[in-house]
């Protein structure tokens, strides 16, 4: 297994910047931007994805980075919600939400996955 060194590292960080840009990318449609409250919501949650996967891995500890893969955890869970309610009022197409569900599901699996070797490992961290 590879050293991680930083968050940028973490494929889980990758995806979720990904996931992050996408999203950014479909809100600044047209259709979109009409709902102003809604378009600022799913980019925050899609955001905090990554920022806690960040934040979580600067902490130096691994009870500290699971606290924090759990809020990311949610906050995926925000945005696939999020595209059902993009989906549903007309703002995205049928094909892009499912391209949002299979980065989000592949997501919460590889979050949860990190979770449990954090967990598991012998390797606490200074906190």
């Amino acid at each position: 297994m590879a050293r991680i060194d930083s968050f940028e590292d973490l494929e889980i960080w990758q995806e979720a910047r990904v996931l992050c840009m996408k999203i950014r990318i479909l809100t600044q449609e047209t259709s979109f931007k009409s709902d102003f409250r809604f378009c600022s919501q799913f980019n925050s949650a899609a955001g905090s994805i990554m920022d806690n996967i960040a934040e979580g891995f600067e902490r130096d500890g691994n009870k500290e980075f699971i606290n924090f893969l759990y809020i990311a955890k949610g906050s995926n869970g925000e945005a696939r919600s999020q595209s059902y309610r993009a989906f549903d009022a007309g703002f995205i197409s049928k094909e892009s939400l499912e391209d949002l569900l299979g980065k989000t599901e592949r997501l919460k699996r590889k979050i949860n996955n990190l979770i449990i070797t954090l967990k598991t490992s012998g390797t606490k961290g200074y906190k």
